[in-house]
């Protein structure tokens, strides 16, 4: 084989048009193959952290009650005070751990996103006539990312702030801010002050980490390299042919 004229690499169609029949079914089996394997990836991992949320606010509600049951039996004082930090304490430190694997799940699922989206785009190569009935974008760009997680609307702040990573990130952050207030409440005995400390930082960490998953989020779009864009008017799609008769045969038959 020799090498195209001005050292061009070839596009997907030339690619394509010079496979032989059997070449083109044992890509479709690949391709096939490696789709079927990203859908249980992505499936695994959001049972993963699904189980993980679930477990981390199991013990949150255990912990919360436990101290209740620990402050009517001391009446809330003596040692309850530092049960209580400790139990605090703990349940944070889990939830941080919770919090991180929830982020890094959300980097993930966009990367079986944008990969689910570059075979799509080579279903296309190999049938270009399939494209009219995919209804997730073939492009894996930011665009067809966004088409492909919301391919009816676009995308709004409700859908962000009513997912399970903002109910986790909730949950942790008043965890935070009760360790904080308790801790200046134990250390100060103002209230004032540990209601001041504890929203602080509670509002202050709800922040941070919405910071740090935007960004996280934000560099696996740019270190992505897309093999196909989403045209900027992409063109209408054809509908199928009316079976029924045009207008002038129904009059012909009458």
């Amino acid at each position: 084989m020799t090498a195209d004229a001005g050292g061009s690499s070839p596009s997907p169609s030339d690619d394509v048009a010079r496979l032989t029949d059997a070449q083109r079914s044992l890509r479709a089996q690949l391709l096939a193959t490696e789709h079927w394997s990203l859908l249980a990836s992505r499936s695994t991992t959001q049972s993963e952290v699904l189980t993980r949320i679930a477990i981390f606010l199991t013990l949150v509600s255990v912990g919360l009650f436990a101290l209740g049951v620990m402050g009517n039996a001391t009446q809330f004082r003596g040692w309850f005070g530092v049960a209580a930090l400790a139990v605090l304490l703990l349940l944070a430190l889990l939830g941080i751990v919770t919090e991180l694997r929830v982020f890094n799940t959300a980097t993930e699922d966009l990367a079986y996103v944008l990969a689910m989206n570059r075979l799509r785009g080579a279903y296309l190569d190999l049938d270009p006539g399939m494209e009219r009935y995919f209804l997730m974008s073939a492009a894996d760009d930011m665009a067809g990312m966004e088409r492909t997680y919301f391919p009816f609307a676009s995308r709004r702040k409700t859908q962000m702030f009513a997912s399970s990573m903002m109910v986790i990130l909730v949950v942790e952050t008043a965890l935070i801010g009760l360790f904080v207030g308790s801790l200046t409440f134990a250390l100060s005995e103002s209230v004032g002050w540990a209601i001041a400390l504890g929203l602080v930082v509670a509002v202050g960490s709800l922040l941070g980490w919405l910071r740090w998953g935007y960004r996280s989020y934000s560099a696996v779009l740019r270190t992505h390299i897309p093999l196909r864009r989403t045209p900027s008017d992409p063109p209408s799609d054809p509908s199928p042919s009316d079976p029924s008769p045009p207008d002038g045969a129904l009059r012909r038959r009458r």
